[in-house]
């Protein structure tokens, strides 16, 4: 299936590159497909770097066994989730999707307010714009507390995923639960029959402070989980603050009720279940939930949780000498200093990682970005996850978590 994404010479020559008969797991199928798990970071429109990550992947014979992501991340997690089984190769299909897709159809504010947000994208003038409907936008973030409602980019994903007939959560659970033929552990030659696939979405919950993992924790959400809509999950994660209105849910189960079990579960929250909640984006808490699939240190590793991330993030220091450096600061140390408190304490991980570094080039925000920058950002992904294919030792990797478990906790 060819795209303007994957149509050009450098994307044939990187596939040519790929290693051969190269081992990165344990886990195979019958088709000699390796299984890994995957976690994604978010970064707005830089998520189209993650497709031109795992489209070399899955090039290389890799297939995504769980899956995770914040924001950016958990769009392309849920597309890869429920666009097929498991064995299946995903990321052409994403590719055909982006391909057809005006990305700036998501900002679906009021003319003014797209008209604004096209002219800061473009680094253009709009001083008297901003001024002219100032008032506008005043009122629509208070009353909305968001400028742009979000509900065409959940109806867009709903709609894809509608196609492959995942509509709900049951849904996608069922298609999910259809294990690779032929899955083995290469290692004892045994059949594979003791794992699920995993899935999580990450959001954050601001009105009982909660970092919320979906489908896990949907029960809290929803009276009936199986009914849930996949893409409003994913769009309680993209829910990126007063660029997009948080995602509120209503009548939630148990309202009103104290020291409820199942919020003590799972979120050790014990006051009254409120009526209803908004959402803002996972990456307030948590923008690359790498420790999601963390295996013990004394487990036996049959398949790594391999992680890809868009920023590069904490290679320079903040400057804070004003209101906005200062606020800027503060919001990316919240988005990643608990991603980093677990890397910190889990340095292997640093094997498993992708570093695309998107941030560096490219507008996170640029919803109108053209057909050339998006080709571009797609090859930087393809290209990053070459270099982590020919890098990456899986045997080596074994041998670093052995020692780990050999050390005194």
């Amino acid at each position: 299936m060819a795209t303007n994404f994957t149509d050009n010479d450098r994307i044939r020559e990187i596939l040519s590159e790929i290693p051969e008969n190269k081992t990165y797991s344990d886990i195979t199928d019958a088709e000699g497909n390796q299984y890994v798990d995957l976690v994604q970071e978010g970064g707005g429109v830089l998520g189209i770097a993650l497709v031109g990550y795992t489209y070399v992947l899955e090039h290389a014979g890799i297939r995504f066994f769980s899956l995770a992501g914040t924001s950016a991340g958990a769009i392309n997690t849920m597309m890869m989730a429920g666009l097929g089984e498991i064995s299946e190769a995903k990321s052409e299909k994403i590719l055909d999707i982006l391909d057809r897709q005006n990305l700036f159809d998501f900002v679906d504010g009021s003319p003014a307010v797209r008209k604004i947000i096209d002219k800061i994208i473009k680094k253009e003038s709009f001083g008297w714009s901003l001024a002219w409907n100032a008032m506008s936008i005043y009122k629509t973030i208070k009353a909305k507390l968001g400028l742009n409602p979000g509900k065409k980019f959940e109806d867009w994903i709903g709609a894809e995923l509608a196609k492959e007939g995942v509509r709900t959560m049951a849904d996608l659970e069922t298609q999910r639960k259809v294990l690779p033929e032929g899955l083995k552990d290469t290692q004892t030659g045994e059949p594979v029959r003791d794992i699920e696939p995993g899935l999580a979405i990450i959001a954050s919950d601001i009105s009982t402070h909660t970092k919320v993992d979906f489908p896990r924790m949907a029960e809290l959400y929803w009276s009936d989980p199986e009914t849930a809509s996949p893409g409003q999950m994913v769009r309680a994660s993209m829910s990126i603050p007063f660029f997009f209105e948080p995602l509120k849910l209503s009548k939630l189960p148990n309202a009103g009720k104290t020291k409820d079990p199942a919020w003590d579960k799972y979120a050790k929250y014990t006051g009254p279940v409120p009526e209803s909640v908004r959402f803002v984006d996972g990456g307030m808490l948590s923008n690359f939930p790498i420790n999601v699939f963390h295996k013990k240190k004394d487990e036996r590793l049959r398949k790594p949780t391999f992680g890809v991330r868009l920023s590069d993030y904490r290679e320079a220091f903040s400057t804070t000498d004003t209101l906005l450096g200062l606020c800027g600061a503060m919001v990316s140390t919240m988005r990643q200093i608990h991603d980093y408190d677990f890397l910190l304490k889990n340095p292997d991980y640093r094997q498993l990682i992708c570093r695309i570094d998107a941030d560096e080039k490219f507008n996170w925000l640029d919803f109108n970005m053209n057909a050339e920058t998006r080709q571009k950002l797609f090859m930087l992904g393809a290209e990053k996850a070459l270099t982590f294919l020919k890098k990456f030792d899986w045997a080596e990797y074994k041998k670093t978590r052995g020692q780990l478990a050999e050390q005194p906790a």
